[in-house]
């Protein structure tokens, strides 16, 4: 009896471990940069901050990056009273119209992120991203609850700025982004006009049943569910999921569009967790664009 018990209380501390499955926060700092080789460029580009902490890309000869797209800075208050980060990332020709909500995954931050909805740039569209809680340069603390809140008010702000123009509004979540992507989606589909979510996961008790079968659906709380919202959801819904991918299995892929209503499409993949853009940029760009047509 006193082995169970001790066994008991060694779970309920793991359950804490849970949580941190789910987020995984970089903060950053002014002095951050960050390099990278860019195959357009056949440079490597490094992204460095100014004193109002925009963001500057350079080439190895200090040169300022010719890119397709300009970044622009956002801060703004959450519904709590701390400061969030985000991007404004805007295409300097062939702006296609319409503008994507980017809700990104459970690590990193924008930085590490936003290379993953460069080829939506390229290809016309206006992307719009926001740091959670507690990552990058986002005041607050980094919990399951306040991600939720964020990604909510992140939209809010979207849709307030009168200098953001657009005629229509996707939604895109990868993984962690994804999976909050299928809760604020529905609750807000009046005002968006299509979802992505892409290596989302079904509901927190499934991926942590992934890692740790059966006891970890005991001590895992659900505050909120892809599963439950999405068959509320009654727009376009694009889902995306690769057969290889090894950190949300392809089975919640097909849990989510099983309860999904039309119309919907399930565009199976192969490649790394969340790597579509970068291997099916082209392709997902245009299933987007066909989201949106009248």
């Amino acid at each position: 009896m006193k082995l169970l018990f001790v066994s008991l209380i060694a779970l309920f501390v793991s359950s804490c471990a849970f949580n941190k499955l789910f987020l995984h926060p970089f903060p950053l700092t002014k002095t951050d940069t960050y390099s990278d080789y860019a195959e357009k460029f056949d440079d490597t580009l490094t992204l460095s901050f100014k004193e109002d902490y925009s963001p500057v890309i350079k080439r190895s000869t200090n040169e300022v990056a010719d890119l397709s797209y300009v970044l622009t800075n956002h801060f703004f208050e959450n519904s709590k009273g701390d400061t969030l980060h985000a991007w404004l990332a805007k295409p300097k020709e062939n702006y296609n119209g319409t503008t994507i909500y980017f809700l990104h995954g459970n690590a990193g931050n924008i930085v590490y992120n936003y290379p993953l909805m460069e080829p939506f740039m390229n290809n016309g569209f206006q992307v719009f991203m926001i740091d959670y809680s507690g990552f990058g340069f986002s005041q607050g603390k980094s919990k399951r609850k306040n991600v939720l809140r964020d990604a909510q008010d992140g939209l809010n702000y979207l849709l307030k700025q009168d200098n953001i123009h657009y005629h229509k509004m996707l939604m895109y979540g990868q993984s962690l982004g994804g999976h909050l992507a299928a809760v604020v989606g529905p609750r807000n589909q009046h005002l968006i006009d299509g979802l992505i979510i892409e290596g989302a996961f079904s509901s927190h008790k499934d991926v942590a049943n992934d890692r740790v079968p059966f006891l970890s659906r005991i001590f895992v709380r659900e505050m909120y569910s892809a599963e439950k919202n999405i068959k509320n959801y009654t727009k376009p819904l694009l889902i995306i999921h690769s057969t290889e991918d090894k950190t949300i299995p392809y089975k919640h892929a097909e849990r989510l569009y099983e309860l999904a209503n039309e119309p919907k499409t399930l565009y199976t993949i192969d490649g790394r967790h969340v790597f579509g853009p970068l291997l099916y940029g082209d392709s997902i760009s245009l299933k987007m664009q066909g989201m949106v047509k009248e």
